[in-house]
C-alpha cells in the first residue's frame, strides 16, 4: 500500500511573526497606559457581572502575582534576568529556524510581544500593570494584562504544534 502524500504545513514569513509580536507589544503598552490614566488604583469596574471586571493593580511579582508579596530586594533583578534570558531564547529559536510551522511561529511571536512588554515595565518601573479580573462568585483568578494573555496563548500554540506533530 503506498504511503499517503505528505501534507504541507504552511509557514509564515518572519515579517508576519514580527508584526504579531509588535501588535501584542503595542496593544499591551496602550492598554496599560489607558488603565493608568483612566482607572484609579484598586478601583473595580464591572464589565460582565459575575465574571469579568476591569481593575488597576500594580504587580511587582511574576505572572499571575507570583512572588508579589515577597519583600526580597533581589526579586525584580531576578525577574528581569529570567525574562531577558527567555526573550533571547525565543529570538534565537525564531532566527535559527528556517521553516517554522505556523503554530510555533505564531506561538513564539505572541510570547515575544508579551514578554518584551512586561520586561520593559520591570526594567523601567519594577512592576507591571494588571487590569483584567476574571472571577466566579468569590473566586478570582489573579489579575492579568494583554502581555500575559499573549504569553499564555502563545504557549498554547506551541503545545498545539507539539501535540499535532506526533
Amino acid at each position: 500500500m503506498p504511503d499517503a502524500p505528505a501534507i504541507r504545513v504552511p509557514t509564515l514569513s518572519r515579517a508576519i511573526y514580527a508584526a504579531i509580536a509588535m501588535v501584542i507589544f503595542l496593544g499591551d503598552r496602550g492598554t496599560k497606559a489607558l488603565v493608568e490614566r483612566s482607572i484609579p488604583e484598586h478601583a473595580v469596574i464591572p464589565v460582565l457581572p459575575y465574571f469579568l471586571n476591569l481593575t488597576h493593580t500594580r504587580n511587582t511579582g511574576a505572572a499571575f502575582g507570583l512572588f508579589s508579596d515577597s519583600p526580597a530586594a533581589w526579586k525584580t533583578a531576578l525577574l528581569v534576568i529570567v525574562s531577558a534570558a527567555l526573550l533571547v531564547t525565543v529570538v534565537g529559536l525564531v532566527w535559527r529556524s528556517r521553516h517554522l510551522h505556523w503554530e510555533s511561529g505564531v506561538g513564539l511571536a505572541l510570547i515575544l510581544g508579551g514578554a518584551l512588554s512586561n520586561l520593559l515595565d520591570r526594567i523601567t518601573t519594577g512592576r507591571v500593570v494588571d487590569f483584567v479580573d476574571v472571577y466566579f462568585r468569590s473566586y478570582h483568578w489573579p489579575a492579568f494584562n494583554l502581555a500575559d494573555s499573549g504569553i499564555v496563548v502563545g504557549a498554547g500554540f506551541l503545545i498545539l504544534h507539539y501535540l499535532s506533530s506526533e
